[in-house]
């Protein structure tokens, strides 16, 4: 599945942004100090959660902001972990959420491709507000041209109406998009849509039996500039 020869005829770089462009560990990592031994497997089924309950309501048709998914899925894992669920913790988790940081590659990658003239944009399951808190935090606000929420048509990724709303916000045709994702079930769907698919496996993982073939594996953004000719 990695792609040997480089990405061409690309116009626009779309980026996912939870787990691709901010390291969403990043929460329970600031709270270690409570959290003890229990900080990665809080972040592990945190995520896992968020993920299943996003799937789970766009099959049902029964959408609600990314918001609450967060602090649903949240309060799922204090649960079932044991932890503390006196609000405190959770309002601390939830505050750090908005202003995850990024993934080191990530602000040197945008600056190229901006600086190579490419359309660069974040589309996202996050809300509206928690996708503007997160770019403002990290300084990406200047490095993208768009940031798109899933909130404007009212489902959840791999729905392909997300990743229609790529195509039709930024005037792209889906061929000439290069989008990057380190969820494997994400560039599927966009690979199955059409889009150009990068996957930024980052975390090593087995590729997935789905419909769509990403392009190109990477295992950082950082190798991204090379393949657009960007490098």
């Amino acid at each position: 599945m990695t792609g040997s020869l480089p990405f061409s005829g690309i116009r626009a770089c779309v980026f996912d942004a939870y787990g691709t462009l901010f390291d969403f560990a990043g929460a329970a990592s600031a709270c270690v100090d409570v959290l003890g031994d229990k900080a990665g497997p809080l972040t592990v089924l945190w995520r896992d959660k968020q993920l299943q309950y996003s799937w789970l309501r766009g099959l049902q048709g029964r959408y609600v902001p990314f918001w609450q998914v967060t602090g649903d899925a949240l309060d799922y894992a204090l649960e079932t972990l044991g932890l503390p669920q006196d609000g405190v913790l959770r309002d601390r988790l939830m505050n750090l959420y908005r202003t995850l940081g990024t993934f080191p590659d990530v602000p040197d990658v945008l600056r190229r491709l901006k600086q190579a003239g490419f359309v660069t944009a974040i589309l996202s399951n996050g809300s509206p507000d928690m996708l503007r808190d997160a770019v403002e935090g990290a300084g990406l606000d200047k490095l993208l041209d768009h940031v798109l929420s899933v909130e404007e048509v009212r489902s959840f990724k791999p729905d392909a109406r997300v990743y229609q709303l790529a195509v039709t916000r930024l005037g792209v045709p889906a061929e000439a998009i290069a989008f990057q994702s380190s969820n494997a079930w994400d560039a599927h769907a966009a690979s199955a849509f059409g889009m150009r698919v990068a996957w930024c496996n980052r975390y090593g993982q087995r590729r997935e039996r789905l419909p769509g073939a990403p392009e190109h594996e990477i295992r950082s953004l950082a190798e991204l500039p090379a393949l657009l000719g960007a490098a």
